[in-house]
């Protein structure tokens, strides 16, 4: 328990430790401050860039990028705690966290992630790991009193035959993707216990979906990788030995979505500092999500032949029309996000070789 909470830490330039200075009670004894607790202060919320902002997940892809979002806002007072040094599946050590100091937000970007093969494999840790994380840092955050809090989620909420593009309100109107049913079972979940807080407890509790996310930090390993880190570890490695042709599964007609990772933490930010007004205003009480996306999407076909570009890759590609294509379309519908005031700016053809480049600097490591 106690390295849970020693381990906490701020970034972005301000101090560590857990910090005493935003109490305003006069110590020991009777004093005068009219709320409940030894801090009366309210709390500075998004966009005051006083904030103390807990960032859950930190290390991860796309908990790394709203970091680097956030520190290049200037907020100068982001909470993190490493895995090792907070386990967000015992509840006992993340309500100890939270009651260990001060925090005014929360994004929620912790989860157990993976691609077809590991949720295949893993169903049963998907959907519990998942659900503890969720359940152990909501309930954490609304028991410390934190009023505004960021879930991220991901597109494979919606119903695996759903009309494209899929809008916000498809959600739990059909049977979902078989292959990866418990994580998505899992992040409805986190949907519904944001909502239910905002409804019981008046919370702002808010969340965001994001379609296929790539970039920096991505999980290039053989058997958890999805798409675009698989395709570009294989064409860089067709195209360092030489290689005449690149097998890919299936026709390569489906087509899909693909949004850069800093681009999701741009938007994971704007949605978090929009004025509770407003956001009430463009969701709904029980259908509060906004979808995370470009609006654009590409055949894999498309994807795999820039891939090859990227990477320097001049031989053939081979389809084996043999594997499954999957779903033939999957495109958010990012309307209600745009209505919000936000639009991707990233070019997917920009977004892979900069990807590539991280790649090829880390190569090394990850190959480790």
């Amino acid at each position: 328990m106690t390295g849970a909470i020693s381990g906490a830490s701020e970034v972005a330039g301000a101090a560590t430790g857990t910090g005493t200075g935003t109490g305003t009670g006069p110590g020991p004894g009777p004093g005068p401050g009219p709320g409940p607790g030894p801090d009366v202060s309210p709390p500075a919320l998004p966009p005051d860039r006083n904030a103390r902002i807990y960032v859950a997940g930190h290390r991860g892809m796309v908990g790394s990028a709203i970091v680097r979002r956030l520190r290049a806002l200037g907020y100068a007072h982001l909470v993190t705690a490493p895995r090792a040094e907070l386990d967000l599946t015992d509840q006992a050590a993340v309500r100890a966290f939270f009651a260990a100091q001060p925090i005014d937000a929360v994004v929620l970007a912790a989860a157990k992630v993976g691609g077809i093969h590991a949720n295949h494999t893993y169903p049963a840790d998907f959907i519990a790991d998942n659900l503890a994380i969720q359940c152990n840092v909501i309930q954490a955050a609304h028991a410390a009193g934190v009023q505004r809090l960021l879930f991220l989620g991901s597109s494979c909420i919606y119903p695996r035959l759903a009309s494209q593009p899929m809008r916000e309100d498809a959600l739990l109107t059909g049977p979902l993707e078989p292959t990866n049913e418990p994580y998505a079972v899992a992040k409805i979940a986190g949907i519904k216990l944001c909502e239910s807080h905002n409804r019981q407890h008046g919370r702002d509790y808010r969340s965001v979906m994001p379609t296929n996310l790539y970039g920096p930090g991505d999980n290039f390993h053989p058997d958890n990788r999805h798409v675009i880190p698989a395709l570009l570890r294989r064409f860089h490695e067709a195209a360092r030995a030489g290689a005449a042709e690149v097998r890919v599964w299936g026709s390569g007609r489906p087509m899909r979505e693909f949004l850069h990772v800093d681009d999701m933490a741009a938007a994971s930010v704007h949605v978090l500092e929009l004025p509770t007004d407003v956001y009430r205003a463009h969701t709904q009480p029980m259908l509060s999500h906004v979808n995370v996306g470009t609006g654009v999407d590409c055949s894999i076909r498309e994807l795999a032949e820039t891939i090859a570009r990227v990477t320097g890759f001049s031989g053939r590609l081979v389809w084996n029309t043999t594997q499954p294509d999957g779903a033939p379309r999957k495109l958010l519908d990012v309307s209600r996000l745009a209505a919000l005031g936000w639009r991707a700016t990233t070019p997917l053809e920009r977004g892979l070789d900069q990807t590539y480049r991280w790649f090829l600097q880390h190569e090394a490591a990850l190959r480790a």
